[in-house]
């Protein structure tokens, strides 16, 4: 391996995890006890809605660079299911929402000491991430990881997101690298496994979970792997 291309949501940062109670503590925190929304029942249609939202291919590459956003018409299409107008509930949701996830995030255990160790080894890195500018860019400053990386290709900096090539290409480009000595590794099996493949990378998916390839994936990755810190063993 003498490049290597990562991901950074639930790959390097634990993105996900706490999500739902993050949703549950803001709408509760924003409701009015008493008032015309049952926080219960606005739990209940966001979960819902938010997976309605982002299901949608278009909408998910429409929006995700615009998050803060992107929470407030989840939030008011929500409030919609309910028969609610969205007034100053909306935003106040999204913005409450925002500071918990910020405030929750942390990088995975292994996450610091295999980027070192990948450092030392003298493998090319890039972080290439999609999503919103802002947003990206504080939580690489916050947890420390720029240093880690030789180039860093966010979606909202660029002007494009995987799994379109040229990104891709930009961050093998940045790297002085060609596809075949380099990997890319991420949870996601299209944008930072499949993608990467057709240009000639390998991939490695990075299924913290285990649940293992679902039964219709048309993505087989050279690696599957419980977590980051098991790619200091690939070969290529």
């Amino acid at each position: 391996m003498r490049a290597l291309l990562v991901d950074l949501d639930d790959t390097l940062l634990d993105y996900s995890g706490g999500v739902d109670e993050h949703w549950a503590a803001a709408v509760h925190a924003c409701c009015a006890p008493g008032g015309p929304v049952d926080p219960a029942r606005l739990v209940a249609a966001l979960a819902e809605t938010r997976r309605w939202f982002w299901d949608d291919p278009e909408r998910h590459r429409r929006e995700r660079v615009h998050m803060l956003a992107a929470w407030t018409h989840i939030v008011e299409f929500a409030l919609a299911r309910l028969g609610q107008a969205p007034d100053g509930l909306a935003p106040a949701v999204a913005r409450d929402f925002a500071a918990r996830r910020r405030q929750a995030m942390r990088l995975f255990p292994d996450t610091t000491a295999s980027l070192a160790e990948l450092r030392r080894r003298g493998v090319g890195l890039a972080l290439v991430t999609n999503g919103d500018a802002g947003q990206q860019r504080d939580k690489i400053e916050r947890h420390g990881l720029a240093g880690f990386f030789d180039a860093i290709v966010i979606e909202g900096e660029f002007g494009a997101g995987k799994p379109e090539e040229a990104v891709y290409r930009h961050a093998l480009a940045s790297l002085g690298a060609v596809a075949r000595e380099a990997w890319m590794a991420g949870d996601h099996l299209e944008f930072d496994v499949g993608a990467p493949q057709r240009l000639g990378l390998r991939g490695a998916w990075v299924d913290r979970a285990g649940q293992g390839l679902p039964d219709d994936s048309r993505v087989v990755p050279h690696r599957i792997v419980r977590s980051f810190g098991e790619l200091l063993a690939a070969r290529g």
